[in-house]
């Protein structure tokens, strides 16, 4: 009789929505933003996301040379605009190579099946500045992904295979595509190899508006997002 009478009590007591808001809910004092606080939140949010915009062109293009560089490294795909560049750089500094990097070719003008963007550059720069033994192409035949990696790879390889004493380079590439290729370039060559990094203007943007050319919005999406995939999922 009296465990029957345990149970019914506990039973009303169950029922009753005091006691249920007890053993279900309990009561927390929580802080929450006043206005003003909303205000200023919303306005660092604001602040920090203009200062990624304006600030991601000029992160991405990069220049920062290798002081002590002896060897010049140029990006075969490149326009000629920015080849010519790359010869002027190697007349300026104290470099004894100017190697052209670059894979088989994909849909290039004028190119075959089995060219590549190394003999490929190195051709039209010695047309535009003329014959000099120190313009030698670095070929990188096989490049299924990862092409800038790649022609990083062959160029160790070619450092390798010719004894070359280099501590250090510096890359002549495009723009917003230069902190990627100096981030690749120093994956494939290791810590042995300084690689600094020299970044030409795009002719077909306003790099200071970029955000007004189809051009350079393509190029700084592209380029941001590959150079998110290189610095944290890419491996070698």
């Amino acid at each position: 009789m009296e465990e029957n009478q345990s149970v019914m009590d506990v039973r009303v007591a169950v029922s009753s929505p005091k006691l249920r808001k007890r053993l279900f809910f309990r009561r927390k004092e929580v802080w929450t933003l006043s206005p003003l606080g909303w205000l200023t939140a919303t306005g660092l949010l604001l602040a920090m996301g203009l200062v990624c915009f304006f600030g991601v062109h000029p992160f991405l293009a990069v220049t920062q040379r290798a002081p002590s560089a002896s060897v010049l490294v140029v990006e075969g795909w490149i326009p000629d605009y920015a080849l010519v560049e790359g010869w002027k750089e190697f007349q300026r500094g104290h470099y004894r190579l100017l190697l052209v990097t670059g894979v088989r070719g994909r849909d290039g003008a004028g190119m075959d099946d089995n060219d590549t963007y190394a003999g490929w550059g190195a051709e039209r720069l010695q047309k535009l500045v003329g014959q000099h033994k120190e313009i030698i192409p670095v070929p990188a035949f096989e490049a299924p992904r990862d092409r800038t990696y790649t022609s990083a790879a062959a160029l160790g390889a070619w450092l390798a295979r010719h004894h070359d004493p280099a501590t250090a380079i510096n890359v002549v590439t495009m723009t917003a595509h230069s902190r990627r290729s100096r981030l690749m370039f120093e994956k494939a060559l290791g810590p042995r190899i300084d690689v600094g990094v020299i970044a030409v203007t795009n002719k077909d943007y306003d790099s200071s508006h970029w955000w007004r050319y189809s051009e350079g919005v393509k190029e700084v999406l592209s380029e941001g997002a590959a150079y998110v995939y290189a610095r944290l999922f890419f491996y070698p």
